[in-house]
This record gives C-alpha cells, sequence and structure tokens, in this order.
C-alpha cells in the first residue's frame, strides 16, 4: 500500500464550511463546497439534478429534483436522501447529481478528483439495499456513446450498510471483455466508520508511456485499487479512461442486482443519506 501526502482541515464535531485541502504538489482546479441555505437544491450551473427513473440494475427509486431528497445542508454539503414512498414505482425516491463540469486527464500531469463523505447515522442493520456512490462516466456518453465502451471509474462505491469501499473500472463490451462486464474490475477496502472519509482517484500521466500509465485509489490516503495501461493493454479503451472528458455522478440508489431490495428492517431519511462535504479536481 501506498499513502498519499493529503493534508486535510481540521473536522468540527457539528457540520460547518470547510475547503477542500492543500494536496503537496497539486493545484485546485475546479470544486464545488456546496454554499447555500439549507433546505435548497445545489447550484445547478454545477449539476444536472436528475428527476425520474432511470430503469437501470434493477434499482427501485425514483430520482427527484426535489429537496426532500436533493438538498443543500445549510452547514456548507450536500444531502442525497432516500425515502420510503408508496406513490412512485419501485416505492423509494432518491437523490443524484451529474456534473456538468467536465474534465480531460492532462498528458505529462498527475490529475487528482476527491469527495469528502460521509453516510447517516443509521445502524447498519437498517440498510439492507441502500447504495450510496461517487463515480465518474465517460462523457461519450451524452453524445450517442454506449456503456460501458463510455468508461466508468467508480472511486467510492458501498451497499447496505456495510463498511466497505469498493473501486471499480468498467469498460470495453458487455458482457464480458477486457473489465469482464458485468463485474468490472475491483479493488476494495475497510471502512473504518459512517463518519467522514476521503475517496480520491489519481490519473498518472506523467511516464510518456500509454502502456505504464496508472489510476489509482486512495481511501484518506491509503491505497486501495490501481490498474494501468498494460493491464487493459488495448489503447482505445485506455483512452475512454484517461484520455477523454470525465463527469462526476454522486447518487444514493436503493435496491438492485447487486445489493438486492430493501427488508423490512430498512429504513429511509437522513439516517441513511450520503453527506457530501465538497468535490474537487487538481493537477500538477
Amino acid at each position: 500500500m501506498h499513502l498519499l501526502t493529503i493534508l486535510l482541515p481540521a473536522l468540527p464535531s457539528l457540520v460547518s464550511a470547510w475547503a477542500p485541502p492543500s494536496i503537496s504538489g497539486y493545484g485546485l482546479v475546479w470544486a464545488d463546497t456546496f454554499p447555500g441555505a439549507g433546505a435548497t437544491l445545489p447550484n445547478e450551473n454545477n449539476w444536472n439534478i436528475i428527476d425520474g427513473k432511470l430503469n437501470v440494475n434493477n434499482e427501485l427509486e425514483t430520482y427527484r429534483r426535489s429537496t426532500r431528497n436533493t438538498q443543500m445542508s445549510g452547514g456548507n454539503t450536500l444531502q442525497l436522501v432516500p425515502w420510503k414512498d408508496s406513490s412512485v414505482n419501485g416505492g423509494w425516491t432518491s437523490g443524484r447529481l451529474e456534473s456538468k463540469y467536465t474534465f480531460t486527464p492532462q498528458a505529462n500531469k498527475k490529475t487528482l478528483a476527491q469527495a469528502q463523505i460521509r453516510f447517516g447515522s443509521n445502524d447498519i442493520s437498517t440498510k439492507q439495499g441502500i447504495w450510496p456512490a461517487f463515480w465518474i462516466l465517460g462523457d461519450s456518453l451524452r453524445h450517442n456513446g454506449g456503456w460501458p465502451a463510455c468508461g466508468e471509474l467508480d472511486i467510492m462505491e458501498t451497499i447496505n450498510g456495510q463498511l466497505t469501499g469498493y473501486g471499480t473500472t468498467h469498460c470495453d463490451v458487455y458482457p464480458g471483455g477486457i473489465c469482464n462486464e458485468p463485474s468490472g474490475i475491483a479493488g476494495r477496502i475497510g471502512i473504518p466508520d459512517q463518519g467522514w472519509h476521503t475517496w480520491t482517484i489519481v490519473w498518472d500521466r506523467t511516464t510518456g508511456n500509454w502502456q505504464t500509465e496508472t489510476i489509482t485509489w486512495f481511501m484518506d490516503g491509503q491505497q486501495f485499487q490501481q490498474i494501468r495501461g498494460s493491464q487493459i493493454n488495448n489503447w482505445n479503451v485506455w483512452s475512454s479512461l484517461i484520455y477523454s472528458p470525465l463527469f462526476f455522478i454522486l447518487n444514493v440508489a436503493v435496491g438492485g442486482s447487486w445489493p438486492g431490495n430493501p427488508n423490512g428492517n430498512t429504513l429511509d431519511g437522513y439516517g441513511a443519506m450520503m453527506e457530501v462535504a465538497y468535490v474537487a479536481t487538481y493537477s500538477t
């Protein structure tokens, strides 16, 4: 394992404003620190707030452009909150943001993307079917491209309240292919608790050779996954992950093929939410 040097700000016990951290050797390129009054929507200059049922992965939720599901906390954080709702198909509503901002990792540089995230305080035994995620898709998907050829990098996913974080690459073709779809190429790490943790991905294009370029995942500075060009061993597929425009997604899904559906113990509301302090990109 490797350690990524991150200078983290002091985190107060109650929600309050904090900026993305200084990271040695990097300059901040873009960030959203989710300022604004409580019970308001996030900045729609930065984010598309998804409204509707996406019908993917056998998930139950209907996403809503509503402060009930997607809101500013008033303390410079974003809260994505799943709620039981018998009025919608699937019985659940939730929140999902997709960034209007796109970025492309630059040649001969390292590009870093990061978010600070915590989960709601409901006991993990009440989170069956709850599926929070911080992830990236290739922007080609918005321009008549397909999945998984567009490329997908899941920076952090966790399911069913389990204190395990997953970092996964999806690519190439479905089923099978270079990334073994639908499973993808995944790493995992234990999460100490449901409190604030920093999730980071780094694209390293400093080697001058695509086969030795890397994409590396970290939680709180500890590496838990890495892929390199030679592992993918296909320039076009590697290009979708590291040479092409990318955008962020923050969401809390409910149910689906991976976590399974909620059960009688599953609770909704703020105790089941994902809360985000900031999303940021940096470059050397």
